[in-house]
């Protein structure tokens, strides 16, 4: 079975979104997926990427990787490079599972656990204004998740008071006033007013909500210390990329000089990048993102390191559904998956009119039972659409 047609989708309506078809000489269709600038990343999968795999078969995964990673990195693979070989592998992947009839955990190892517990990470969606309710009233956010099954929550109190940027709102991609320069300066009173949230959230419901800090790496090393030492007697369950990840040593003074687990990072690409982490002991949970990091070809290894650390690891979300089912079949069938990301809004909205099955949850679990491959397709009507963005290499 060969590789015969590559396609890349874009949609209008989701600017940030790129979507991949691998076909197939036997009329099977691999789904993949990635996000962030996708006309970039369609470039890479069409003028650099389709040449090395069409005509190839579909089972040489591996050996498709190593082209594709040793390819890029000669001009520097960390970019839409990554993303590009990222969505390309987890449709290989599907391809994989669907011509054996199986889905794609029974692949990587086999189902270890049935179910995984999910948290909701609190974005603003059309259904469910979660950052406005963090911001203005975190009790009532987080007796409302506690209604719907969710154990665990994520916020982030101080971005507001980094440093901003805005870009005009038909060339930035969405959220992106959460980007921004490194804060240096944090005054006690701002340092307070986001520490409200979190005193409020335990006013509320106690320690019945694990809360999650998210940093968007919008602070320096001293700022970060400053913020861990007040969240130490609320005992959260991490602090996520409050510093920009590129420093392992400054990673592991957050370790060292504070008691907040770190969670490090979505923004590491490939094993290389998460060895010299945990190497040098420089994070407590493992943040994976499929669709940027390598694909389930390397998020398997990166997991396997964690493990091999005596470490958990939690797939990051806020993208896409494909990546979310992808994140779900390695959940099933790693040992150390402590946790699923997913924003309900997102699942509860849009995700289901991109993709044919609604992903799995109840009671605060994602159930682990998948057709074969990913068990998830783009709708028919999704490729129907007159505003797709659509295009082709074959052979």
């Amino acid at each position: 079975m060969r590789i015969s047609k590559i396609e890349t989708i874009r949609l209008p309506d989701h600017p940030n979104g790129l979507w991949v078809q691998v076909h197939t000489t036997e009329g099977l269709i691999g789904l993949g997926e990635t996000y962030y600038i996708p006309g970039a990343v369609d470039a890479v999968i069409h003028d650099f990427a389709a040449p090395l795999l069409l005509g190839k078969s579909v089972y040489d995964r591996e050996r498709h990787w190593q082209n594709l990673f040793c390819s890029a990195n000669f001009f520097g693979y960390a970019g839409a490079e990554m993303r590009a070989v990222s969505a390309l592998d987890i449709a290989l992947w599907d391809l994989l599972g669907q011509s054996t009839g199986q889905p794609i955990y029974n692949l990587i190892g086999g189902q270890y656990r049935e179910s995984i517990p999910v948290y909701n990470t609190c974005v603003n969606t059309p259904k469910y204004r979660d950052q406005d309710g963090f911001l203005e009233s975190p009790g009532e956010l987080a007796q409302s998740l506690l209604a719907e099954g969710y154990t665990q929550m994520k916020v982030w109190p101080w971005d507001r008071f980094a440093p901003q940027i805005k870009a005009a709102a038909s060339t930035g991609p969405a959220g992106w006033s959460a980007m921004g320069p490194v804060g240096h300066i944090l005054s006690p009173a701002d340092l307070k007013r986001g520490l409200w949230t979190v005193q409020e959230i335990r006013k509320a419901v106690g320690d019945r909500i694990e809360i999650a800090i998210e940093g968007h790496s919008r602070w320096d090393v001293n700022c970060a210390i400053r913020l861990a030492r007040a969240l130490e007697p609320y005992d959260v369950i991490w602090m996520e990329d409050i510093i920009q990840p590129d420093s392992v040593v400054d990673l592991r003074r957050l370790v060292e000089e504070t008691r907040v687990p770190q969670c490090v990072s979505e923004r590491l690409f490939t094993k290389y990048a998460f060895r010299e982490v945990l190497e040098r002991q420089a994070a407590h949970i493992v943040m994976i993102d499929l669709i940027w990091t390598g694909g389930l070809t390397e998020a398997i290894k990166i997991a396997t390191l964690a493990d091999a650390h005596h470490l958990a690891f939690a797939p990051h979300d806020c993208t896409g559904p494909v990546n979310v089912f992808a994140s779900l079949h390695l959940c099933a069938a790693q040992p150390n998956a402590m946790i699923m990301e997913v924003v309900r809004g997102f699942c509860d909205g849009y995700y289901r009119d991109l993709v044919d099955r609604a992903v799995p949850i109840r009671e605060g679990q994602a159930w682990l039972t998948f057709g074969p491959g990913l068990g998830v397709k783009l709708r028919p009507e999704v490729l129907a659409r007159r505003d797709i963005n659509l295009r082709v290499s074959n052979v």
